[in-house]
């Protein structure tokens, strides 16, 4: 086998775990996940996961890293929108976060359970967020320019922008719903989503 044949079959078998990763986590929780129900999962022998990953954190933090590049690529579109005080510039942002989260949503919640039981990855979860959310700050400018106040600092508004609509996400696409409501469909969501943070940052409606 060449060089070149074993990086490929190397990747395809890091891809590989990763995609099984991701499904097991979805069926069960990523504290439950065995490192051995990722291998089964992908068809490969269980110690073909330690030639990549030196543990389940580190196939995590791996996962979290394809989520920033992933994101990161969003923000390159053509079609992406940076006036705030224009409702279709924050609408774009809500659907694109809401879209991000529904194809990622195995991930995230492994990332939170992760979280919660590792300080370190806590850390790392944190950042990311905070990194996310500081690609926004100067999505502002135009609001304070076109004479509205905004609720707190354009840092402080961007961090509650996000973590409202990423508690929305986590809520409505994850998990069991309560019996006592209904669900919004996603267009429904991100509509009320959108007016909810075009009022706060503007004061106006949609």
């Amino acid at each position: 086998m060449t060089a070149t044949s074993r990086k490929e079959k190397a990747a395809e078998t890091e891809t590989a775990l990763k995609e099984a990763a991701k499904r097991v986590f979805a069926r069960k929780g990523y504290l439950n996940t065995k490192i051995t129900d990722i291998t089964a999962e992908a068809g490969r022998a269980a110690g073909s996961f330690y030639n990549h990953f030196a543990s389940k954190e580190e196939l995590l933090e791996a996962l979290l890293g394809d989520l920033a590049a992933a994101s990161d690529e969003d923000a390159l579109a053509e079609d992406h929108l940076t006036d705030f005080s224009d409702p279709a510039a924050v609408r774009w942002h809500v659907r694109q976060y809401w879209n991000f989260y529904r194809a990622n949503a195995p991930t995230m919640q492994a990332l939170r359970q992760a979280a919660m039981v590792n300080d370190d990855f806590a850390r790392t979860f944190t950042n990311f967020g905070v990194t996310q959310a500081a690609d926004l700050d100067g999505h502002l400018a135009q609001v304070t320019a076109a004479g509205y106040r905004l609720p707190a600092s354009a840092q402080l508004s961007i961090a509650m922008m996000y973590q409202l609509i990423d508690s929305a996400a986590q809520m409505w696409l994850t998990g069991p719903q309560p019996s006592d409501r209904s669900t919004p469909g996603d267009d429904e969501a991100i509509e009320a989503l959108t007016r909810f943070v075009y009022r706060g940052f503007t004061g106006r409606d949609v």
